[in-house]
């Protein structure tokens, strides 16, 4: 009778679990440290704030109208964004010559850039003794200092973001059913509004919201090119850091304000997510 050999079995790794990739202890280790680091400023701040005087303080004019300035200017800034970038990230994912990592730099620097950094340039841009300050100045138009400042700056620094992720998404989808729909006798403005974006939906909404909440949180380019004026140019961010030399509780409730509205727009996003993967 012949005997068939027995191939030795391959030994389990100890880390290794059923249906799923083993993964070192140390970048575990490594995941809590940076959960940590992260969280734990986080809930400090939320572990102070006055609780009681929540409405009262929400309730204060320089609060609301801080509030209600960042959310409006905020919401204009990312739907310019969103008109400028998209069509910007779908010309890039589609360009391999020079120009197109010239102009790929290009919108990447801000975000890189110090916002005060920003400001300036945009101060100096818009600014009376620039060209096109003046060219405003004799249509009776001051940009500097203004709500339309706020709206610039938040702009600037959202557009990376918001261009950067729809690139990716449009590099991933690549040419194919845009060429099928001009294949089907549709014009190059129909097939990108019917047929590509719709392909693309759940990253265009992710990247509007990633927009808003940048432009939202904007400070340094916002304080040096528009100021911080009560009731006119002044947003929460800025009047965050005003409350923070004499009002320490309005300080707490308006951070905790912004830290709540981005927890509710990362949450919004992950359940799209989860249901995309479902």
């Amino acid at each position: 009778m012949r005997t068939v050999p027995r191939t030795p079995s391959t030994p389990r790794s100890k880390n290794t679990r059923r249906g799923s990739t083993a993964l070192p202890r140390w970048a575990g280790l490594s995941a809590a440290v940076a959960c940590m680091f992260l969280a734990v400023p986080l809930l400090a701040l939320l572990v102070r704030v006055p609780l009681a005087r929540v409405p009262q303080v929400l309730a204060q004019p320089s609060v609301r109208d801080a509030l209600t300035l960042s959310l409006t200017t905020a919401v204009t800034a990312a739907l310019i964004a969103t008109v400028i970038g998209v069509p910007t990230a779908w010309w890039l994912a589609h360009n391999t010559r020079r120009i197109g990592g010239f102009v790929r730099t290009v919108v990447s620097v801000p975000l890189v850039l110090p916002p005060v950094v920003t400001g300036v340039a945009l101060l100096y841009t818009f600014g009376r003794r620039s060209w096109i300050g003046t060219w405003f100045e004799a249509f009776g138009i001051q940009i500097p200092y203004s709500v339309a400042a706020i709206v610039i700056a938040q702009t600037f620094v959202a557009m990376p973001f918001l261009v950067t992720n729809m690139e990716s998404a449009f590099t991933t989808l690549g040419g194919k059913h845009f060429e099928a729909a001009l294949t089907y006798g549709m014009s190059p403005l129909r097939a990108f509004f019917s047929v590509v974006l719709p392909a693309v939906k759940p990253a265009a909404i992710a990247s509007i919201a990633l927009g808003f909440a940048r432009a939202l949180g904007e400070f340094g380019a916002t304080l040096t090119f528009a100021g911080a004026v009560k009731g006119h140019t002044q947003t929460l961010p800025t009047a965050i850091n005003e409350f923070l030399g004499y009002d320490l509780d309005a300080a707490l409730t308006a951070s905790a304000t912004m830290l709540l509205i981005s927890c509710i727009i990362l949450g919004v996003l992950r359940m799209r997510t989860r249901d995309q993967a479902l």
